[in-house]
C-alpha cells in the first residue's frame, strides 16, 4: 500500500511528500545528532550563533541520541532549512514511540538507493567494555549523549566565534545513563532504558536484601528501571551517569561502592524479577545480566 509521509515545515516554508515505497536511505558519515524536531538552527547556535537550547538543568531535550558512524537511516521526508536539507528518518538502531519523529541534518549523511547495509555490530571483549566504562569517569551528563568527546561538526556548521571553554558543552560532549553503556559497547546494547529493562536475562532478586543482591551481582550486570540504569563495574564498584540539576556541571559519570548504591536504591524502590508492563513504575527495579546471553 502506498504510504505518503507528510511533513509540514512551517518554520522552513515547505511541504514535502515522499513515498515510502521509493524511500531512499542514508548512512551516517560521522557521529550524527538525531533530534525530535527539524529546527536544528533553533537548537544549535540560535540567533547569535553562540547558543544551545537547553532546559533549566542545562539539557537539550530535543536530542534523542547521537547516531554512530555507519548507522543506516530510512529517509521518510525532506525539508529545506537555512543550513541545508533536514531529513525525517527512522532506523532499526533506535526505537521510538508512535508520536516521536526523528530528524537528521543531511550534511551528516551519505545518501543511497536502494537500501544500504547496516553497520556491523560487534560486542567488544568484556575487559574492553569495562575499560571504556572506567575511562568515562568524570564525563559530564548530557541528555541523549553517547559520544564523550562530542560532535565537532556542530562547531563549524552552527556556531560562530565560540570560546574553547564552551566547545564541549555546545557540541554535546558527554553521556547520559544508557549512553554510557552504549558508548562502552560501541553501540551494541540498546540505547534507552525502556529497552534495557528487558535486555538479557533477569536475575532473581525479589524478596532479597541489599546485601544479598550485591553478592549476586557480576561485572556488567545492569541495575535498571525505566528511566535510569546503574552498571556493575566490578564486585565492589558501580558506575552510572547521573543528572544532578543545579549541581556542579549538572552531574556526570560517577563511581560508587556497589553495596552502598544498591542499598540507596532500595530506600525508594524494591527489587522484582521481571519488569511488568510498558508503563513507568516508580517503585521497582530489575537486574539484567546481558553479557554473554546474546
Amino acid at each position: 500500500m502506498k504510504i505518503l509521509i507528510l511533513i509540514a515545515g512551517m518554520l522552513f516554508g515547505c511541504i514535502c511528500h515522499v513515498s515510502a515505497e521509493a524511500a531512499e536511505y542514508g548512512v551516517a558519515l560521522v557521529s550524527a545528532p538525531v533530534l525530535n524536531t527539524p529546527d536544528f538552527r533553533a537548537v544549535f547556535g540560535g540567533g547569535s550563533g553562540k547558543e544551545l537550547k537547553t532546559d533549566r538543568c542545562g539539557q537539550v531535550r530535543e536530542l534523542e541520541y547521537i547516531a554512530l558512524p555507519g548507522t543506516v537511516f530510512r529517509l521518510l521526508g525532506k525539508q529545506r532549512s537555512g543550513t541545508g536539507d533536514i531529513y525525517q528518518v527512522e532506523t532499526d538502531e533506535y526505537a521510538v514511540s508512535a508520536n516521536v519523529r526523528l530528524y537528521v541534518d543531511g550534511r551528516f549523511l551519505q545518501l543511497g538507493l536502494p537500501a544500504l547495509v547496516s553497520r556491523r555490530l560487534l560486542l567488544p571483549p568484556r575487559e574492553a567494555v569495562v575499560a571504556k566504562l572506567r575511562a568515562s569517569g568524570g564525563r559530564p551528563y548530557v541528555w541523549g549523549g553517547n559520544v564523550p568527546d562530542g560532535v565537532p561538526e556542530l562547531e563549524s556548521w552552527f556556531y560562530r566565534g565560540i570560546g574553547d571553554s564552551d566547545k564541549k558543552r555546545l557540541t554535546l560532549a558527554g553521556l547520559d545513563c544508557s549512553g554510557l553503556l552504549y558508548h562502552a559497547t560501541g553501540g551494541w546494547t540498546p540505547r534507552n532504558t525502556s529497552q534495557l529493562i528487558n535486555f538479557g536475562q533477569g536475575v532473581a532478586i525479589a524478596g532479597k536484601s541489599a546485601a544479598e543482591i550485591a553478592a549476586l551481582l557480576q561485572p556488567l550486570d545492569m541495575i535498571v528501571w525505566n528511566g535510569h540504569v546503574v552498571i556493575v563495574l566490578d564486585r565492589k564498584t558501580a558506575i552510572e551517569s547521573r543528572l544532578q540539576c543545579g549541581g556542579p556541571g549538572n552531574g556526570g559519570v560517577v563511581m560508587t561502592q556497589l553495596s552502598e548504591r544498591v542499598a540507596g536504591i532500595m530506600r525508594t524502590r524494591h527489587p522484582t524479577n521481571v519488569w511488568q508492563g510498558g508503563e513507568k513504575k516508580q517503585d521497582v527495579f530489575v537486574v539484567r545480566r546481558w553479557y554473554g546471553s546474546h
